[in-house]
């Protein structure tokens, strides 16, 4: 007895968007903007984008387990681009400092993030920002903004690993700067 072969089904999305975002699909790349905010994204040649009205309709051929995959990943960027544009994104980060009072400077200039003192350093630790991502600082909680979640993902990920401490005990070291808050929770 053959097994039949299982139908594969089309795969149809609509995601809505609000009338002020610009969207436009142009060789496997949608490139959305708002104002003065601009965020684009590849995407796989086996999905087909467009819009029509106030909807991107995201479809495949197939609904192979490789498509559904893309699928499902273009469906949860997509959305994320759209709330980027219309909310932002927001991180939070702590800096603590136990031995030494670490002191925090943005040099705008170069899009770089200074950190003076780290454990008695006297050379600086420098972080590279990424264009896209305003940055505050109040005394010792770091405030990252962008409309990309990747970007400001990106850089909160980059302070928190270039105040890492290696070859010293962590329970006596506590030192660091530490993500609190990313978009949609609270880590503390």
């Amino acid at each position: 007895m053959k097994k039949e072969k299982q139908k594969n089904l089309n795969l149809n999305e609509e995601i809505e968007f609000s009338s002020g975002i610009n969207i436009e699909v142009k060789d496997n790349q949608i490139t959305m903007k708002k104002e003065n905010k601009e965020i684009s994204r590849k995407f796989s040649p086996l999905l087909k984008v467009s819009v029509n009205g106030n909807k991107i309709v995201i479809s495949s051929r197939k609904a192979t387990k490789k498509e559904k995959k893309i699928f499902g990943s273009l469906k949860a960027h997509v959305r994320n681009m759209i709330q980027g544009l219309d909310e932002g994104f927001k991180y939070k980060l702590q800096a603590v400092s136990v031995h030494f009072p670490i002191t925090l400077k943005v040099d705008e200039a170069n899009n770089k993030l200074l950190i003076k003192n780290f454990l008695g350093e006297k050379k600086d630790r420098v972080i590279r920002l990424i264009s896209g991502v305003n940055i505050k600082i109040n005394k010792d909680v770091i405030e990252l903004e962008s409309a990309d979640i990747e970007k400001a993902g990106l850089v909160a990920s980059n302070i928190e690993k270039g105040t890492k401490i290696r070859f010293r005990d962590r329970r006596i070291f506590q030192d660091g700067i530490f993500i609190t808050e990313k978009p949609g929770r609270k880590i503390i």
